[in-house]
């Protein structure tokens, strides 16, 4: 499934082909120019682009507790709705995290987030909306490689909470 000369290795990328190696599911990996904005890499990949699962880092804090840091991922002609968020998280407001945390947080580039958590340390919002395509794709941490997943087969492996995240 990776392709010739596509090395996985112990990186984000490896890890995640691992996980979905493992797990028995069926995914092909897209290999394109490099490209991390979601509406330009949905037509490098060839797919309408709410098919696209655009993942961001959203920091949410308020009532004098600590921040916290989830992913939140959304069709890819949406926007993310931060009091939305907010809310879900039980905080009082939330932003996009800043871009060095954000890498630091989800292992990756900013462009190639990709729509897990690989080790339980952030929680993922997914909204409805996008669990309604039937495949989904994803830069794969590396802006040059995306995934195609069936959503059913996302919805098993990432486990996300599924709530209304969108403007």
């Amino acid at each position: 499934m990776t392709g010739p000369g596509l090395s996985t290795g112990t990186s984000l990328y490896g890890r995640l082909l691992g996980l979905l190696d493992t797990s028995g599911v069926r995914y092909e990996v897209l290999a394109h120019p490099a490209e991390g904005r979601t509406d330009r890499a949905s037509r490098l990949r060839g797919h309408p682009l709410p098919a696209a699962a655009k993942s961001m880092v959203v920091t949410v804090s308020g009532d004098g507790r600590p921040d916290s840091h989830v992913i939140a991922v959304v069709p890819g002609d949406r926007r993310v709705d931060l009091a939305r968020v907010a809310r879900l998280c039980g905080g009082r407001k939330a932003r996009f995290t800043g871009r060095a945390r954000a890498e630091e947080l989800a292992g990756s580039v900013s462009g190639s987030i990709i729509p897990f958590s690989l080790d339980g340390s952030l929680d993922v919002l997914a909204d409805p909306v996008l669990l309604r395509e039937p495949v989904l794709y994803f830069n794969a941490a590396r802006l040059d490689l995306s995934v195609a997943l069936h959503t059913d087969d996302y919805r098993a492996l990432a486990g996300p909470t599924v709530a209304p995240i969108t403007e």
